[in-house]
């Protein structure tokens, strides 16, 4: 039987802007239906790489499908495949949530654009918002608006440019939830991310983009084994910031911190 090929399959890309190298050569595979998160500092190049699978910018050099098609050659059949979803929620204030749903249902040709928005509106916890501006929104509610008008016609491939950049921690939980949906459903999720503990929570495989190539590429599990083994002590564990956050608003969303003592590693 025929391996499945990658939903996103990156070779030797490169790009430079002028006389600086954003991209030396890197190399990526994504699996249908699983979240990859690609981790990189300010000025990496994870923006970079998501412009060009999404065919905003062109490389200099390599190659990359996404869905079976060649951004490079293929663009339009890229375009028809994916959904791209920025740092900042492009959502119409103006407009209530279901009337931002219907509107792109409706530039996307759908039929039925009021079905549509209100069975998004069902899956993202937005029904009872739906009636209201934007403007009035949270912005984890922004945010996950955003991203139900990013599965508008069902794109197999969806790219997330950090997500949850300004959320608070509850928004940011929101989030991760949804975003958690769209991989158990199916669709195939390439996350950029500051965040290691964003990246950590969602990814099925991490990459690290350093250098101007991808320097590591892997599960949790098989990250880890990079490191020298873990020497294992008993400590009285303190209750985090996260911990405390979510026990003074009432919400028991977040991992108790006991201050129990437990087995650690260091």
């Amino acid at each position: 039987m025929n391996q499945q090929a990658p939903a996103i399959e990156i070779r030797g890309l490169t790009k430079s802007f002028g006389d600086t190298s954003v991209l030396s050569g890197v190399d990526l595979a994504v699996a249908e239906g699983t979240i990859v998160a690609l981790l990189g500092s300010n000025g990496a190049g994870k923006t970079t790489v998501v412009k060009i699978l999404s065919t905003l910018l062109k490389a200099d050099r390599g190659t990359a499908t996404v869905n079976g098609f060649d951004v490079a050659t293929q663009a339009a059949k890229v375009r028809e495949s994916i959904s791209l979803t920025g740092q900042f929620a492009a959502v119409d204030e103006i407009l209530s949530g279901r009337e931002n749903l219907v509107l792109v249902a409706r530039l996307r040709h759908l039929e039925d654009a009021g079905t549509i928005a209100d069975e998004l509106l069902e899956r993202f916890s937005l029904t009872d918002a739906g009636g209201r501006r934007v403007a009035t929104y949270s912005g984890g509610m922004r945010r996950r608006l955003d991203i139900a008008m990013s599965l508008i016609g069902s794109p197999p491939v969806i790219f997330l440019d950090e997500p949850t950049t300004g959320l608070d921690p509850e928004a940011r939980l929101e989030v991760w939830r949804s975003v958690k949906e769209l991989a158990d459903g199916g669709t195939t999720v390439l996350l950029t991310t500051q965040q290691l503990e964003e990246a950590e929570h969602l990814a099925d495989r991490i990459a690290i983009l350093h250098d101007h190539r991808i320097i590591v590429d892997g599960t949790m599990a098989e990250l880890r084994e990079l490191l020298p083994p873990a020497e294992v002590v008993y400590v009285e564990k303190q209750p985090t910031l996260e911990d405390v956050f979510f026990a003074v608003i009432g919400n028991d969303t977040a991992g108790a911190g006991t201050g129990a003592t437990s087995e650690e590693q260091r």
